[in-house]
Formats: C-alpha cells, structure tokens, sequence
C-alpha cells in the first residue's frame, strides 16, 4: 500500500539534509498557503485578484503556487495583500543554534 503524504513527510523528515532544506523553505510555504487561504476567504477567484492586481490569473496561480520557484518580492505581497483589504506584517525571530 501506497504511504499517505503525511506518512511520507514524517519518514522524509527523519533525514538531517531534508529536515534543514524542509525548514529553510517552510516559511516561504506558509505565506502561499496563507495568500491562497485569504483570498479563498474573501471569496475571489485567481481571475479576480489578477484584475484588483492589473496582472494575470498565471501570475497570481505562479505566486500561490508551492510548486513554483518564483520568489515573491515584498512589494507584490503588499500589493495581493491590499487588493484584498489586508495589511502585510513581517517579523523576524532569532534563530536557536543547536548544540553539537
């Protein structure tokens, strides 16, 4: 039988060199998995948000997208954010060495 994803995530990140790429990434994840989650909320469509934008609905699907390697620069987060109605925050947090 075939391993769900979760399953395979958790085997996946058992491996130092995975778990170091999985966690310098997850950031940039997160905030597409939120971009995608805020503009579900608000109802729109990629099509719609590519309008608000004056861009593409393939733009909007790149920067959405975990599978891209498009980077998005904070001036077009800002920009989807207020297309949308939302204000951008960024924090930056100390990174914990580990022993050893």
């Amino acid at each position: 039988m075939r391993p769900t994803f979760k399953e395979f995530k958790i085997k996946a990140l058992k491996d130092q060199e995975v778990k170091k790429e999985y966690d310098r990434l997850k950031p940039l994840y997160d905030i597409k998995a939120k971009l995608v989650r805020i503009r579900l909320a608000e109802g729109l469509t990629q099509e719609e948000i590519a309008r608000k934008m004056n861009t593409t609905k393939s733009n909007i699907s790149r920067l959405e997208s975990t599978g891209s390697k498009i980077m998005p620069n904070i001036s077009t987060l800002m920009d989807y954010a207020a297309a949308m109605g939302y204000d951008v925050r960024f924090d930056f947090t100390k990174i914990k060495k580990r022993k050893g």
